[in-house]
């Protein structure tokens, strides 16, 4: 009796030692299969990172590509300004010297109607073009 009962024993340990090792095999392919997914999870996070530097350095690329338009189209207004300052300039001399050139032939005339003399008659036409020699 006292060996059957050892060999029964022995039986039950060998069954557990044996669920215990396919409980650790369970286990190991548990662990193997997560370390497969993280392993995928980061190559896939890998790509995604790449995706997202080259989409940084294309949107950088604009950004210097848009800066430098609106430095040039400032640029560009400011060269409009400066000439429409020049153009307004010798516009106000003009109409300075267009004044006097006036104010001269006011006297002309007046000069004409107090010595009554034909030769300092003036049309209107003569008058005209000495006022644009004078004014350019």
């Amino acid at each position: 009796g006292k060996s059957g009962k050892n060999v029964r024993e022995l039986e039950t340990e060998v069954e557990n030692e044996q669920r215990r090792g396919a409980d650790a095999v369970k286990g190991v392919r548990k662990y193997e299969r997560r370390v497969k997914e993280l392993t995928y999870q980061t190559e896939e996070d890998k790509k995604n990172i790449t995706r997202l530097q080259d989409l940084v350095d294309k949107l950088q690329l604009k950004v210097k590509a848009y800066k430098r338009q609106a430095e040039e189209a400032e640029e560009q207004a400011n060269v409009h300004l400066s000439k429409c300052r020049k153009v307004q300039h010798e516009l106000e001399e003009a109409e300075e010297r267009a004044d006097i050139a006036e104010s001269q032939v006011n006297k002309l005339r007046a000069k004409s109607r107090d010595s009554g003399k034909v030769g300092y008659t003036f049309d209107n036409k003569s008058i005209f073009f000495s006022l644009i020699l004078y004014i350019f």
